[in-house]
């Protein structure tokens, strides 16, 4: 009685509570190239999720003592503002920023040529300006095609998307609704669409073997649609560049 009760209060006649389809994303945007002294930007706007990333290096790592004679330091800052939620946050970094920061971190690092660059730092800074669920998907997302827009040499973009469970349901992008509900399980996941190579997962809950096979399913097909977008900006950004080029 209680699964019939999740089902009709998140899920009524195939839809969600904000009108989406069970296997569809929110509106994404993002704009490549949006701050002029960073050496890579982006803006993205996620749902009611706003992101903006800036890239600084290659640049020589210091103190000293820090470099690797092999490959670059990537160094990912996860902050989220402190309006950026409905209880006014604390500007100080909390241990959930500090656990994204690393993962994020890392995952961006599979991505990235980091041999090409010994003894330097390849510094992220992404700041969350508004919040509504899936901000560390987002902000990779962003992230990625801020990277890119500064030219480091990649293997391929992450793409990152969420997907989980909500009233009895396997859902793509959860908004934070949906991330409340009584059985949520939550799954952020990473690729590199190229080769399929996943860069980052984490699940909070549990799910059934079969659950498991149709979420992994559902967040292949948001990925392919989030690295078209992303595809989509930097194509964008590099035409316009190239405009104003020739004139």
């Amino acid at each position: 009685m209680k699964k019939k009760e999740e089902e009709i209060k998140y899920i009524k006649n195939g839809k969600r509570l904000d009108g989406r389809k069970l296997d569809e994303l929110r509106k994404i945007k993002i704009e490549a190239g949006i701050l002029d002294r960073a050496d890579g930007s982006a803006y993205l706007e996620w749902g009611q999720n706003k992101v903006i990333a800036a890239v600084y290096g290659p640049r020589e790592a210091l103190p000293k003592h820090i470099q690797n004679p092999y490959r670059a330091l990537v160094n990912y800052h996860y902050r989220m503002a402190t309006f950026s939620v409905p209880d006014r946050k604390s500007p100080k970094p909390g241990r959930r920023e500090i656990e994204i920061s690393k993962v994020s971190g890392e995952a961006l690092e599979s991505a990235i040529f980091l041999e090409r660059f010994p003894n330097t730092t390849i510094d992220v800074f992404v700041e969350i300006l508004d919040s509504n669920a899936g901000t560390r998907v987002a902000a990779l997302t962003a992230a990625s095609v801020a990277l890119v827009d500064a030219g480091i040499p990649m293997k391929d973009l992450v793409s990152a998307v969420g997907v989980g469970k909500a009233g009895g349901e396997i859902i793509l992008d959860l908004n934070k609704e949906e991330e409340d509900a009584p059985d949520a399980v939550d799954i952020p996941i990473a690729v590199m669409p190229r080769n399929g190579e996943i860069v980052l997962l984490q699940m909070d809950g549990l799910l059934t073997a079969e659950e498991w096979q149709k979420a992994i399913k559902l967040a292949e097909r948001g990925i392919k649609q989030v690295y078209g977008i992303q595809k989509e900006a930097l194509r964008k950004k590099f035409i316009e560049a190239e405009k104003k080029e020739k004139k």
